[in-house]
């Protein structure tokens, strides 16, 4: 990747409760304006890299212990999660996390809490958060708890748009939804990077979808980057093919047969 990093994380291990290590030398970068997605299964290490580089850890009773993360050179590690706020970097959570009991124009102006630029500023980027979720204005009169996961989802995103940040950590953003409305939050994704310049580290499970909307991806396995390049290249690679879309040489494999991927990790070789 050729473009300077806006964030640069150097091989970085974590440790939760001081003995699990599950982070084992990440290292990745993510360009200004650019989409890089995550990609791994579940235990991959995706959410622990997100919240390593957000400052989310030390609720979880983990930390880094090794590496650097920079943002935009300086490093960021032992900065708090406001300070992170504070310098443009939010995290949408994995399972979206609404406030059940306030309505959705309640729960996008809590993200506005740490701004400080005005009424009439806040105001304006509520009508660009309505702007790409239009679905979110037909229901911002409604209570979190009784709107769709889709919503929620939306309502997530718009939430974190609210803190006007350079940079947005989306942690599995596909989960429980049904396909049609996880294409149309990619989409929105796509136009928020191309239209506000807003960059995006995602974590996904679902490969197929995001190597169709990142710039660049990585691939995680048991805390450690076994494979990264451009997404146009690793969707055609024949490994992701075969391991992360079930699809080989011969067309789709049955589950069984890609689990084989475990006995020989050919990237790995």
């Amino acid at each position: 990747m050729s473009q300077a990093p806006l964030l640069d994380v150097n091989g970085i291990e974590v440790i939760y409760n001081h003995v699990i290590l599950v982070l084992k030398g990440v290292s990745l970068q993510v360009p200004e304006r650019k989409i890089v997605a995550l990609l791994g299964g579940n235990g991959a290490g995706k959410t622990t890299t997100l919240r390593a580089v957000s400052n989310l850890l030390e609720g979880e009773r983990g930390e880094v212990t090794k590496g650097s993360i920079e943002l935009r050179g300086e490093r960021i590690e032992k900065l708090s999660t406001s300070a992170m706020v504070e310098r443009g970097v939010v995290q949408v959570m994995e399972g979206r996390h609404c406030f059940a009991h306030l309505t959705i124009e309640e729960n996008l102006m809590t993200g506005a809490y740490t701004r400080k630029d005005g009424r009439a500023a806040v105001a304006a980027t509520l009508d660009k958060v309505y702007t790409y979720f239009p679905r979110l204005k037909t229901r911002r009169a409604s209570q979190a708890a009784y709107t769709s996961g889709g919503e929620q989802q939306m309502c997530a995103i718009g939430r974190a748009l609210m803190a006007n940040p350079k940079m947005v950590l989306l942690d599995e953003p596909s989960m429980g939804l049904a396909p049609q409305i996880v294409e149309e939050v990619f989409e929105i994704v796509r136009d928020l990077n191309a239209r506000e310049g807003t960059t995006f580290l995602l974590a996904e499970q679902n490969t197929n979808m995001a190597l169709r909307y990142a710039d660049y991806g990585y691939i995680l396995e048991n805390g450690r980057v076994v494979m990264d390049g451009a997404a146009a290249a690793l969707r055609e690679n024949e490994d992701v093919k075969e391991f992360y879309l079930g699809v080989g040489g011969e067309g789709r494999r049955s589950f069984k047969d890609v689990k084989s991927y475990k006995r020989r990790k050919r990237w790995l070789a």
